[in-house]
C-alpha cells in the first residue's frame, strides 16, 4: 500500500469492541493484538455470514504470511474498524490486503496470506471452481 488506505477501500469490513485487558503497559492496544484484528477482518470475510461460506467440509484455512505495518496507537476503550480486500489469487493461497482503523485513522496496515489446507492430507489444496469463482471477482490487483 503505497498511500494511506482508508476504510472505504476496502469492500470487506468488520469491526473488534477493544478490551482493557489489550492494554499494556504504555497504555495503548498491545501489539499482539493487531493480529487479532487482522483475524477478526479475514475471517468474517471467508466465513462471509450473510452468504454461503467459502469453505467446504474438510478444509480450512492456514495463515502462511502476516506482515503488519504499525501506523499509530490505538487506545482503549472505543472499537476499531477493520478493512480486508483480496489482491492476488494463487492456486491455493489467497493475498489479502487489511488495514485497522480507530476514528477514522488507519492505525496498522497488513499483507496477509492464508493458504486452502486439507484437513485430511494435512498439506495445501488447490481451490475448486467454485470457490475460484468467488474470489476472483473481488480480486483487485496485484501486491
Amino acid at each position: 500500500m503505497d498511500q494511506m488506505p482508508r476504510l472505504e477501500d476496502f469492500p470487506n469490513r468488520a469491526y473488534d469492541k477493544l478490551r482493557y485487558g489489550d492494554t499494556d503497559r504504555q497504555g495503548h492496544v498491545n501489539n499482539a493484538v493487531f493480529a487479532t484484528f487482522m483475524e477478526t477482518g479475514r475471517v468474517e470475510m471467508i466465513l462471509a455470514a450473510n452468504e454461503e461460506p467459502l469453505l467446504e467440509d474438510g478444509y480450512s484455512f492456514v495463515v502462511a504470511k502476516l506482515d503488519i505495518n504499525y501506523l499509530a496507537e490505538i487506545l482503549w476503550p472505543g472499537t476499531v474498524d477493520i478493512g480486508t480486500r483480496i489482491v492476488k489469487v494463487g492456486r491455493s493461497s489467497v493475498t489479502m490486503q487489511q488495514a485497522v482503523f480507530q476514528n477514522g485513522v488507519c492505525c496498522a496496515t497488513a499483507e496477509t496470506v492464508v493458504v486452502h489446507f486439507s484437513q485430511a492430507t494435512r498439506k495445501s489444496h488447490e481451490f475448486s471452481e467454485a470457490q475460484r469463482a468467488r474470489l476472483l471477482p473481488t480480486e483487485m490487483a496485484s501486491v
